[in-house]
C-alpha cells in the first residue's frame, strides 16, 4: 500500500510540474496554446448538441469551470495511475505520458489561427513530466536502503517547483488581462451619429448582469490597438480596418435585445442593451458585393465562425460593428473591442464576438461552426413571452397581485401579451413603451389572487398578429418555442 501511495503521488507530482511547465511556456508565448484548454476547447467542439445545451441550462457561465474541474481529475487519476505503472515499467508509463502531452499539442497547434509553433508549451510540458518522473525514481528503479523508492527531498523539490511555475505563468495571465483591460479602458467612443432616446426605466440590463453564452474557455484579450478586421470574399475591393477607422465612421446609438438559440422557455439567457456601433449595411456596399453573395462568415479571434444571411444585412435593420454596450466600450467578456450583432436573429446566426474577419461568401460554399453540427443555416428569433413574477413555486399573499414578465418577438415587435390563471380566460396585460421593435416589451398583470394552488401560463401575440406557439419543442435545430407556465401557492 506504501509503496502505491508513492507511485500515486510520483504520477500526480510529474503531472504537475508538466502542465506547469506548459502553462509558462504558453503564458510567455500565446495564452490560447495552453494544452489543457487547447483539449478542453476540443472538447467542446466535439461535444454533441444536447450535452451542451444541458451544460448551459442547468450551469450556465459555469460549464466552462465544471468542463475545466472534470478534465482536472480525469488528468488527476490518470497521472495516479501512470505514476504506480512507473514503479515497475517506467518506460511503458514515459511513453503514455509522451502520448498525452503530444495530444495536448496537436490539439493546440491545430485549433482555428493556430499555428504549428503552438505546439510548443505541450511538447516542453511532456518533456518536463517525462523528466521528473524518472527524477522521482531511483536510478534503474532500485529502491533506497530504507525500502522507499522516492526521495523525499526531491518531491519537496519538484511540488515547489511547479507551484512557482504555476503561479508565475498566471501571474503572466492576470498581468496580460489587467494589461487588456487599462487599454480598454483607454478606448474613448465618439459621440453617436443617431443618438438613441433617453433609456426607459428599467429596460436595459447591465452589462454585469448580461448573459454570456460562447465556448470560448478563455476570454481572448484583444490588444485593441493592433486589432485589424479584414473584409475579403466574394466582394471587388477587400479591406481592412483598424478600430479608429471604425470610430471615425458614423455611429449609431440603439437599444437591442439579444436572445440566444439556447434559451428554453421561460430562460434566462436574454437580454437588451444600449449598443454603439458602426452600420455593416455600408462597409458591405462600399466593398462591393459580386453577384450570386448570400452569406457572410464572420470569423472571432479564436476560430468561432458565424454565419449571417447577407440579406438581413442589408434590409433596413440596425445590424452594425459593435463597439460600446450600455455607454461603455464592449466588457471583454462581450466581445472587446467590437463584436458583430444583427437584431432579429439568434446570437450564433448573426453576433460574433472578438469578430476579425468578414468574409462574404456563399452557403452552398460555406457552413458556419453550428451549422456543421445541426444547427439551421436560417434562424431567425421566435416569439416568445416569460413570467418574471412571481418566481416559479413562489407563495404569494392573497389578494391583488402584479404578475409582470417580459416578451420579445425581434423585428416583428409585441402586439398584445396574455395571462391564464389554472386554464380559465385569457386576460390581457398592461404593455410598457418599448423604442422599437427589436427591443423586448415589459408587462404587467393585476390579478386578485385565492388562496390555494395555482398555475399561470403567458402567450404573446407578435407586431404581425401571430400568436405565440405553443407546442413546446427543444432549443435545437432553431430555438425553442412553448407557453412559459409556473406553479405558485397563494396563502
Amino acid at each position: 500500500m506504501r509503496r502505491t501511495l508513492q507511485g500515486v503521488l510520483t504520477g500526480l507530482l510529474a503531472a504537475a510540474a508538466g502542465l506547469s511547465a506548459a502553462a509558462l511556456v504558453a503564458a510567455v508565448l500565446r495564452p490560447g496554446a495552453d494544452p489543457l484548454f487547447a483539449v478542453g476547447s476540443a472538447a467542446i467542439d466535439a461535444t454533441p448538441h444536447a450535452v451542451k445545451d444541458l451544460a448551459v441550462r442547468t450551469l450556465g457561465t459555469w460549464d466552462k469551470p465544471a468542463l475545466l474541474l472534470g478534465m482536472g481529475l480525469v488528468l488527476a487519476a490518470a497521472a495516479a495511475g501512470l505514476g504506480v505503472l512507473a514503479l515497475r515499467r517506467p518506460t511503458v508509463a514515459a511513453v503514455a505520458i509522451g502520448g498525452l502531452s503530444l495530444v495536448g499539442a496537436v490539439a493546440a497547434a491545430t485549433r482555428p489561427g493556430a499555428a504549428w509553433a503552438d505546439a510548443v508549451p505541450g511538447v516542453v510540458g511532456g518533456g518536463v513530466a517525462v523528466g521528473v518522473l524518472y527524477l522521482l525514481l531511483r536510478p534503474a528503479g532500485e529502491p533506497a536502503a530504507d525500502g522507499r523508492p522516492l526521495s523525499r527531498r526531491r518531491m519537496l523539490t519538484t511540488a515547489g517547483l511547479a507551484a512557482v511555475a504555476a503561479g508565475t505563468a498566471y501571474g503572466l495571465r492576470g498581468f496580460r488581462a489587467d494589461t487588456a483591460a487599462r487599454r480598454r479602458a483607454a478606448v474613448r467612443l465618439p459621440a453617436p451619429a443617431e443618438p438613441a432616446a433617453p433609456p426607459l426605466p428599467d429596460l436595459l440590463t447591465p452589462n454585469r448582469d448580461f448573459y454570456r453564452v460562447d465556448t470560448a474557455l478563455t476570454v481572448p484579450r484583444v490588444n485593441p490597438d493592433t486589432w485589424r478586421l479584414t473584409i475579403k470574399g466574394m466582394v471587388d475591393r477587400p479591406s481592412t480596418l483598424t478600430l479608429d477607422d471604425l470610430l471615425r465612421r458614423p455611429l449609431i446609438e440603439r437599444d437591442i435585445t439579444m436572445t440566444c438559440v439556447s434559451n428554453d422557455v421561460g430562460g434566462p439567457y436574454v437580454g437588451t442593451a444600449r449598443w454603439l456601433g458602426a452600420r455593416l449595411a455600408p462597409l458591405l456596399r462600399d466593398a462591393g458585393l459580386r453577384a450570386g453573395a448570400d452569406q457572410l462568415i464572420a470569423r472571432s479571434v479564436d476560430g468561432m465562425t458565424i454565419g449571417t444571411p447577407i440579406a438581413a444585412l442589408l434590409d433596413g435593420r440596425d445590424a452594425m460593428l459593435a463597439v460600446g454596450m450600455n455607454g461603455e466600450p464592449l466588457p471583454a467578456e462581450h466581445g472587446f473591442p467590437v463584436r458583430m450583432l444583427t437584431p432579429g436573429l439568434y446570437g450564433y446566426a448573426g453576433s460574433c464576438k472578438w469578430v476579425s474577419e468578414l468574409e462574404v461568401t456563399r452557403f452552398a460554399d460555406v457552413d458556419a461552426y453550428w451549422v456543421t453540427r445541426g444547427y439551421a443555416r436560417v434562424a431567425p428569433v421566435k416569439t416568445a413571452s416569460r413570467i418574471d413574477r412571481p418566481a416559479a413555486l413562489a407563495t404569494v399573499p392573497a389578494g391583488m397581485f402584479t404578475v409582470a414578465g417580459v416578451a420579445w418577438a425581434q423585428r416583428r415587435g409585441i402586439a398584445a401579451v396574455e395571462v391564464q390563471v389554472d386554464g380559465g380566460p385569457w386576460q390581457r396585460a398592461t404593455l410598457a413603451r418599448v423604442p422599437s421593435v427589436d427591443t423586448w416589451v415589459q408587462w404587467t398583470w393585476r390579478w386578485q389572487a385565492t388562496r390555494g394552488a395555482h398555475t399561470l401560463r403567458v402567450r404573446a401575440t407578435d407586431g404581425t398578429g401571430a400568436v405565440q406557439e405553443e407546442k413546446r419543442v427543444p432549443v435545437f435545430p432553431d430555438g425553442a418555442t412553448g407557453w412559459h407556465t409556473l406553479a405558485v401557492t397563494v396563502a
